[in-house]
């Protein structure tokens, strides 16, 4: 394992972390322990249970909601194609390539 100290790591931190995802053990010393860096999964279907705490059943009532409101929009014809550009009131921002 190549262990780094917590300033040599932030220095450069992408070089490390693309290591890591080669395969490469890094860790970093701090306040006498080691602290490795792994790559981890997300899972689309338990993001927000494990980052909000939402239940399943709270999940289901929010995209009901939500697409009850696109609906209601659409109808209303409230949503324009994404042309993209997105404007805001200081000019616009290009969608990048």
């Amino acid at each position: 394992m190549k262990t780094l100290t917590v300033t040599a790591a932030r220095q450069n931190l992408g070089v490390w972390l693309k290591k890591t995802l080669q395969g490469e053990d890094i860790g970093v010393m701090i306040d006498g322990a080691i602290v490795a860096f792994r790559p981890v999964k997300v899972y689309s279907e338990d993001y927000a249970a494990l980052e909000y705490g939402a239940s399943p059943d709270e999940l289901d009532k929010f995209a009901e909601a939500a697409n009850k409101e696109l609906d209601s929009d659409r109808k209303a014809r409230r949503l324009n194609p994404f042309s993209g550009t997105l404007k805001n009131g200081k000019g616009s921002i290009e969608k990048s390539t």
